[in-house]
């Protein structure tokens, strides 16, 4: 049974982010879902049970024996293990995209501290800018194909609190009961790839930004279809 294919945006950023693999993969004929994470920062701490709660609601209508290949981008990495354990559907497959890792065992701070102390001054009561506000624009140009597609994941973007970035997320145990795989763009996540490969995880890279799926959605699709369905 052909797997439905979750992809799990970072909640610094929104859905478009990984809309135009959603679109290229539908295309090929798999099923795609991309739930929303826009509000898990809404409310008070701990922020990330509404995030494995908004992926477990937008599956409630898969067929519980369904197979799902879930897909994390960025900081949803660190999501991942609480949202898989929150599922009632089997679990063929996770990558991890440009994405922070969870702890080996533990819960996992969403920040380290050298990233806390950079954010700390930019919160104002206790709100934070939108991600793409935090980098130079040198930094941040290009990550995007234009401006059209900029505007899109820009003006979609949540201002998340401070707090959800002091947060220490769970780590189930057995979370990792089917094959974990990693996707590297980046080189600010070339060490975690290592890191990945040390696990025993099979690793792929299709070097670029840190958003290269929205500029190269064809080629990161097929690196996600290679890295768990095995579709060369």
């Amino acid at each position: 049974m052909q797997p439905i294919l979750v992809l799990v945006h970072s909640p610094s950023v929104g859905p478009s982010t990984w809309n135009p693999v959603a679109e290229h993969l539908t295309a090929r004929g798999y099923q795609v879902r991309v739930p929303s994470l826009l509000h898990v920062g809404a409310g008070e701490a701990p922020f990330w049970p509404r995030a494995a709660e908004a992926v477990r609601a937008d599956l409630r209508d898969i067929p519980r024996g369904r197979p799902l290949v879930l897909a994390a981008h960025s900081n949803a990495g660190l999501l991942l293990p609480a949202i898989r354990s929150g599922l009632d559907h089997p679990v063929t497959g996770s990558v991890f995209v440009d994405a922070a890792l969870p702890a080996r065992t533990g819960p996992t701070p969403v920040a380290p501290p050298e990233l806390l102390e950079f954010l700390r001054p930019m919160a104002v009561n206790g709100t934070l800018p939108r991600w793409t506000d935090w980098w130079d624009e040198a930094d941040i140009a290009p990550m995007f194909t234009g401006p059209a597609m900029r505007r899109k994941v820009v003006a979609e973007q949540p201002r998340l609190p401070l707090a959800y970035y002091e947060q220490r997320i769970p780590v189930p145990d057995g979370w990792d009961d089917h094959p974990c795989s990693y996707l590297l763009f980046s080189p600010p996540y070339e060490d975690v790839a290592t890191d990945a490969r040390e696990r025993g995880w099979r690793t792929a890279h299709l070097p670029g930004e840190h958003l290269h799926q929205i500029v190269d959605p064809v080629g990161t699709a097929q690196q996600l279809l290679e890295l768990t369905v095995g579709e060369a």
